[in-house]
C-alpha cells in the first residue's frame, strides 16, 4: 500500500513539474510565481530557519526542480568535487537573453579581448564596435556561495536568491533579468556542505551544538580554498575558473562569506589599503563605488552595524581572480552565528576590528548595533538584501559597467612604450625532470588564468625553450603579478605596531616555483618564431618515492596536514594517517610500517593539548599529551624520523628537550614580523637534505621560528662548513644528539626577497632547517613551511629527502 501511494505522488509531482515547464515557457511572470515551487518544498523547511541546514544532494535537487519549473534558469552540471559530488551551477536571466545564450559570450569574450575588435591598431573603430556591442549586452554578474563551509548562511541564501529571480512577478526583478544574466554558484565546495551539516545533526541537542567538525571542511584545503584563485591547485577552483568566469567574463563577483560573532555585522568594500598594484584602477572605482552603494542603501534599509574599508585588503591575487580579469570583486562578510544555531551577543561582547570599533560610530561604520540576538535568518536576511541591491546597480548601470569592462581591457592591450615594462621571459629546461616539472606546473597557471605565451626552441630536440610573456594582452597584469617581487608597504597603526595584513604579503610564484625570471622593455618583437595561446595541463609528481609514511592529524583541524596530504598524493606517495588515538595506541616503536612521521604546521599548544574537555565529545579531546609524546620520543630514539613543519617545530624542541632554541619566539611584532613572506636561505648542500639543490634558495616564513642551536661541544666545524654541532638532547642522558645544520638565513644580505620583514637582523646567520640525531633516529625542524599551499615547488625537494629514509 506504501508503494503504491509513493507511486501515485511521484507520478502526480511528474504531471505537475512537466505541465509547469510547459507553461513556463508561455505564462506570465504572475502565474509563473504559482508554480516555481519554493525552496521548502524540497528542503521541506525555509532556508534561515534556525537549527535547519541542507545536504549538497537537496540543494542540487531544489535547483533541478528550479530549472524545470521556470524558464528563466538553466542548470548545468560543469564536473565532480574533490570528493565526488556534483559541481553545479546556474544562469538566471530573462527567457530572451537564454535563448540568445552564444550571443551574449561571444559580446563579452570580444569586450574582454578588445584586439578582436581592432585595437589597439585602430582604436577608433574598435570603439564603435564596442558600443555596439555594449548597446546589445548585458551585465553578467558571478555570484559564489559557499566556499567556507562553516558559514552556512551563504548557501542557504543561494536558494533564496534563486527563487525570487526564478517566480517574482516584482518589476524590480523584471528589470534585473532583462539587464542581467547572472552565474550563480550554490557551492564552491560540494563536499563541506555535507561534512558540515553531517557533524551539525550529529552533535544538534548536545553541548557540542553548534561547534565546527573536528576535520577540515575541504579534504585537502579547509578555510584555504578561498586563497587557490591563483595557483589554481584545486578541482573545484578550476572548474569556477574554466568553466563559469573564463567562458563568461563577468564584471561584477558577488562572493559571499560569513566572518566572526562579535565584530562588525556586514562588512563591505571599499577594502582597506594596501591594494596590489596590478590592480587596474578602474577596478578600484568600481568596487569603491559599489561597495559605498551598497553599505548606503542597506542602512536606508534599517541595517546596523555596517562596515567598509576595514578588515580586509585587496593585496593577494590568491583571493581575488576578477580583479585581473576585469571583473570587480565584492567581498560581502556577514557576522556569524554557531552555525545554524542562535546566539546571543551583548553590546559589551562587541570587540574592535581593524580600521572600525563596532561601539563607536565612524565614518566608516554605522550605526551601531546594539547587541542582541543573533539568528541564521539575520544572516540570510543581510546576504539577500545586499545581493539583490548589487543586482539592481548592475541592471539600472548597464552600460555603465560594460563601458568600464572594456576601458579596462583597452588598457590591458596597448602596446608598451620603448623603455618601459613589457614583459617577461623564462627558459623552459625540458630536462632534468624535476626542472621540467617545475615549469611546467608555472606553464599551467598561466593557461588556468588565460594568459598567452610566446614559446621559440632554443636548441634542438626542444631541450630548451624561451617562454615570453607580453604584458599587453588583456590578462598580462595577472602574470605580472605573479613574476614580480612584492614589496608591501610598512603599515603601522597609532602606537607604532604593523598592520597586519588580511593574509599573506608575498604572492611570487616565480621565486616560490624557482622560475628564473628576467625583465623585458619595450617593444617586444611580436613576429619571433613560436607560437602563442594556452598549454596542455600536467600534474606535478615528484620522483621520490619514500615508504611508510604517516602524517599526524590532529582534531583540531590543520589546514597544513591537508595541504600536505594534498603533496603526497600530487606526487603519487602512499602515506597513512595517525590521530591522537592512534598514535598513542601503536606501538610506534616496533612498527615498521611507519619509518617516518610528519607533524605539519600547527601551534604547540594545539598539538599537545588538543581540544578542551567540554568543547568537543571525550573522543576528540586531549591532543597527544604526555602519552604521545612518549610515543613519539621512543619511535625515533628506535630509529624513527619525525619530520616538523614550522610551528610544529617548537613543540618539538620543548617537549623533547632539544639542543636549539627558538631565537624569535615571543618577540612582539614590533620586535620582529614576518607575514606570509619568501625569505631567502643558504643551504649546506653536502647534507643528504639538500641534495640536489642549490647553495642558495626560498623559505616560506609565516608565524615561523628561527633557530639557534644552544649547546655546543669540542670538535665543532667552522660556520661556514656546514654548522655541525653536537649536543646533548636535554636531560636524558640516553639520547645523545647531534644538531646539523642544514639551512640558514645569510649573515650579509637581506633575508626578505618578497613580501613583508621587520626585525631582519634578528635572523642574519640564524638556522631555518635543522636536523637533530636522537638516539637511533633523527628529528628534522623545518623553520619555514616547505610545502606551503601546493606552490613551494622550490623546497619540494628538501621535504622529500627529508622524508626518505636514510
Amino acid at each position: 500500500m506504501i508503494k503504491r501511494i509513493s507511486l501515485i505522488l511521484g507520478a502526480l509531482l511528474f504531471v505537475t513539474l512537466s505541465a509547469a515547464m510547459s507553461l513556463s515557457q508561455t505564462t506570465a511572470p504572475a502565474t509563473l510565481q504559482s508554480l516555481v515551487p519554493p525552496p521548502s518544498s524540497v528542503l521541506g523547511f525555509t532556508p534561515g530557519d534556525d537549527r535547519k541546514l541542507a545536504s549538497w544532494a537537496k540543494v542540487v535537487e531544489y535547483f533541478k526542480v528550479l530549472a524545470d519549473t521556470s524558464n528563466r534558469v538553466h542548470f548545468e552540471e560543469i564536473g565532480k568535487s574533490t570528493m565526488g559530488a556534483p559541481f553545479i551551477y546556474v544562469v538566471i536571466s530573462d527567457p530572451a537573453n537564454l535563448r540568445d545564450w552564444a550571443e551574449q559570450q561571444n559580446i563579452q569574450r570580444q569586450l574582454a579581448d578588445p584586439r578582436l575588435l581592432g585595437a589597439p591598431a585602430n582604436p577608433a573603430a574598435a570603439d564603435r564596435k564596442a558600443a555596439q556591442l555594449i548597446a546589445r549586452g548585458k551585465t553578467v554578474v558571478a555570484i559564489t556561495c559557499g566556499i567556507h563551509s562553516t558559514e552556512v548562511g551563504s548557501y542557504l541564501s543561494s536558494m533564496l536568491i534563486a527563487y525570487r529571480l526564478a517566480a517574482s512577478s516584482e518589476p524590480e526583478i523584471q528589470e534585473i533579468l532583462k539587464n542581467t544574466i547572472i552565474l550563480l554558484v550554490p557551492s564552491t565546495n560540494p563536499d563541506g556542505v555535507d561534512i558540515v551539516n553531517n557533524w551539525y545533526q550529529k552533535t544538534l541537542g548536545t553541548p557540542y551544538e553548534g561547534s565546527d567538525p573536528p576535520e577540515l571542511y575541504h579534504k585537502y584545503t579547509g578555510h584555504d580554498d578561498n586563497r587557490d584563485w591563483y595557483a589554481f591547485t584545486q578541482v573545484e577552483t578550476q572548474l569556477v575558473v574554466d568553466k563559469i568566469l573564463n567562458q563568461w567574463h563577468p564584471q561584477i563577483v558577488h562572493d559571499i562569506h560569513q566572518q566572526g560573532q562579535f565584530g562588525s555585522r556586514l562588512f563591505l568594500p571599499p577594502y582597506m589599503p594596501p591594494v596590489e598594484p596590478n590592480v587596474p584602477k578602474q577596478i578600484v572605482e568600481g568596487y569603491t563605488e559599489l561597495g559605498k552603494y551598497l553599505a548606503k542603501e542597506m542602512r536606508a534599509q534599517g541595517f546596523k552595524g555596517i562596515t567598509t574599508d576595514s578588515t580586509y585588503d585587496a593585496w593577494s591575487p590568491s583571493r581575488a581572480y576578477s580583479h585581473y580579469h576585469g571583473g570587480v570583486r565584492i567581498l560581502q562578510e556577514s557576522a556569524s552565528c554557531r552555525l545554524a544555531t542562535p546566539i546571543k551577543v551583548s553590546f559589551d561582547q562587541l570587540r574592535p576590528g581593524e580600521g572600525y570599533d563596532p561601539r563607536k560610530e565612524a565614518q566608516n561604520f554605522g550605526p551601531v548595533w546594539p547587541g542582541g540576538e543573533w539568528h541564521l535568518r539575520d544572516i540570510t536576511n543581510t546576504m539577500t538584501t545586499v545581493a539583490f541591491l548589487l543586482l539592481k546597480h548592475a541592471a539600472q548601470n548597464r552600460e555603465h559597467w560594460l563601458q568600464r569592462f572594456y576601458e579596462i581591457e583597452k588598457e590591458a592591450v596597448r602596446p608598451r612604450k620603448s623603455g618601459e615594462l613589457a614583459g617577461f621571459e623564462f627558459i623552459w629546461e625540458s630536462s632534468p625532470q624535476s626542472e621540467y616539472k617545475k615549469t611546467k606546473r608555472f606553464m599551467d597557471v598561466l593557461h588556468y588564468a588565460g594568459v598567452e605565451t610566446r614559446q621559440q626552441a632554443l636548441s634542438g630536440f626542444n631541450v630548451r625553450t624561451r617562454v615570453v610573456v607580453d604584458l599587453a594582452q588583456p590578462y598580462g597584469s595577472f602574470a605580472k603579478a605573479l613574476f614580480e617581487t612584492q614589496r608591501y608597504p610598512d603599515l603601522r597603526d597609532s602606537s607604532g605596531r604593523p598592520i597586519p595584513p588580511y593574509d599573506v604579503t608575498a604572492h611570487s610564484l616565480a621565486q616560490l616555483m624557482d622560475i628564473k625570471i628576467a625583465p623585458l622593455y619595450g617593444p617586444i618583437n611580436s613576429s619571433e618564431n613560436g607560437r602563442m595561446g594556452n598549454n596542455e595541463k600536467e600534474q606535478f609528481v615528484n620522483m621520490h618515492d619514500p615508504p611508510r609514511v604517516a602524517i599526524y592529524k590532529s582534531h583540531v583541524p590543520a589546514i597544513d596536514e591537508g595541504w600536505t596530504r594534498w603533496v603526497l598524493e600530487q606526487a603519487g606517495q602512499n602515506y597513512s594517517s595517525l590521530d591522537d588515538q592512534k598514535l598513542k595506541r601503536d606501538d610506534l616503536k616496533n612498527n615498521a610500517s611507519n619509518r617516518t612521521i610528519i607533524i605539519p604546521d600547527q601551534p604547540r599548544a594545539a598539538i599537545l593539548n588538543g581540544h578542551r574537555k567540554g568543547t568537543m565529545p571525550d573522543e576528540y579531546t586531549g591532543g597527544l599529551g604526555e602519552q604521545g609524546v612518549t610515543a613519539l620520543r621512543e619511535f625515533v630514539e628506535a630509529g624513527g624520523t619525525l619530520v616538523c613543519l614550522n610551528r610544529a617545530s617548537d613543540f618539538a624542541i620543548e617537549q623533547f628537550k632539544l639542543p636549539v632554541r627558538d631565537v624569535v619566539d615571543g618577540l612582539p611584532r614590533t620586535d620582529y614580523y614576518v607575514p606570509g613572506s619568501i625569505l631567502r636561505i643558504e643551504l649546506d648542500t653536502n647534507n643528504p637534505i639538500a641534495q640536489g639543490m642549490p647553495k642558495e634558495s626560498i623559505a616560506w616564513a609565516e608565524n615561523s621560528p628561527v633557530f639557534e642551536v644552544t649547546e655546543r661541544s669540542a670538535g665543532i666545524l667552522p660556520a661556514d662548513e656546514g654548522f655541525a654541532l653536537r649536543a646533548h638532547a636535554g636531560r636524558d642522558a640516553r639520547a645523545p644528539a647531534e644538531a646539523k645544520v642544514i639551512a640558514w638565513y645569510p649573515r650579509d644580505k637581506d633575508p626578505l626577497l618578497s613580501g613583508w620583514l621587520l626585525g631582519a637582523d634578528r635572523i642574519k646567520g640564524k638556522a631555518a632547517l635543522v636536523e637533530v640525531a636522537m638516539g637511533k633516529g633523527r628529528i628534522i625542524l623545518f623553520g619555514f613551511r616547505p610545502q606551503y599551499r601546493g606552490q613551494s615547488l622550490a623546497t619540494y625537494p628538501l621535504f622529500f629527502n627529508a622524508i626518505t629514509p636514510k
